[in-house]
């Protein structure tokens, strides 16, 4: 279909201005599969038979692997069959085609767990863009190991809750977490600074639905007090990286990152400072392409429509 990602959207503004519309019922669908010639043209021709409209398209070949990715959003408000009917002639199109698919009918928002430890610029860089309407989604719950950050919750009438993790309780703990955000119907865990190892059960729990932040220098500094080591040695660049949590650590599939420049002038605490801006603001970027559906994993990495 396409040797390079393209997109015939008239504009993300657009698909927001829809999206707030009251009469409007959108979707996004997802899809992913081997690159063959009509799917563009099959998907438009399907929602256009059906009556929908489609508001935002963009698609991207991966020519060395041969698999064709596409985001499309469309509202079906005003489709003259039934939303079933819509879901099956999807699901035909997709089994001719060899694609898999995820839709999101937009009928209810996405409830989020922050965890957090001691360090508060990220979660409230996170409750801030929330409460002003930038974040589409109901945090639903803040988890800690540490009961520091309590009044940030307070502030923004979240629940908080403490879980205090031990070398030989991090498993049962977990589980409790776990158990937890399960029965409010969480589906998206942000990690904002918890500086925790979650395990391998967690990472399965919330497969592809775990975002974690954590700064990527270059060269790389691993350990405690990387920023002191990276000023010491001189580094030009810091660096912030978004990515999903998976059981090999820090290796999971990169959503988003950023750096900025470092000169010889720059101290340990412009270091930090910088460092800390990159998370809060990497972190949302991350967040807040999971929550408007745009992000397809493959080959332990992703696709992030509408960049």
């Amino acid at each position: 279909e396409a040797t390079a990602s393209t997109s015939c959207s008239p504009s993300h503004k657009a698909e927001n201005d829809i999206s707030n519309d009251p009469s409007a019922k959108v979707a996004t669908i997802l899809i992913e599969g081997p690159d063959r010639k009509g799917i563009v043209a099959a998907f438009a021709q399907l929602l256009y038979g059906h009556g929908a409209n489609i508001i935002d398209a963009e698609q991207h070949t991966d020519v060395e692997l041969d698999r064709f990715f596409q985001r499309i959003v469309f509202d079906y408000a005003s489709i003259h069959t039934d939303r079933i009917s819509l879901s099956n002639g999807i699901s035909e199109v997709c089994h001719r085609f060899h694609m898999t698919h995820s839709i999101n009918w937009g009928e209810s928002k996405k409830k989020i767990c922050i965890f957090v430890s001691k360090y508060d610029h990220v979660i409230w860089e996170l409750l801030l863009r929330h409460k002003s309407g930038e974040l589409p989604c109901d945090i639903t719950l803040i988890i800690s190991n540490h009961d520091e950050l309590r009044h940030v919750a307070g502030h923004f009438g979240v629940r908080y809750e403490v879980f205090p993790i031990t070398k030989d309780n991090k498993r049962q703990q977990e589980d409790k977490e776990i158990a937890l955000m399960k029965s409010l119907g969480v589906n998206l865990v942000v990690l904002a600074r918890y500086m925790q190892i979650i395990t391998d059960e967690f990472c399965r729990q919330y497969r592809h639905a775990t975002i974690n932040i954590h700064h990527s220098f270059l060269p790389a500094f691993v350990g405690a007090k990387p920023y002191h080591r990276a000023h010491a040695r001189g580094v030009k660049l810091v660096g912030a990286t978004a990515h999903y949590a998976t059981e090999s650590l820090d290796e999971g599939p990169i959503i988003e990152q950023d750096v900025a420049r470092i000169t010889h002038r720059n101290t340990v605490e412009d270091l930090l400072a910088k460092g800390r801006v990159l998370e809060r603001e990497v972190l949302l970027r991350a967040v807040k392409a999971h929550l408007e559906d745009r992000i397809v994993v493959y080959e332990n990495k992703c696709v992030v429509f509408g960049t």
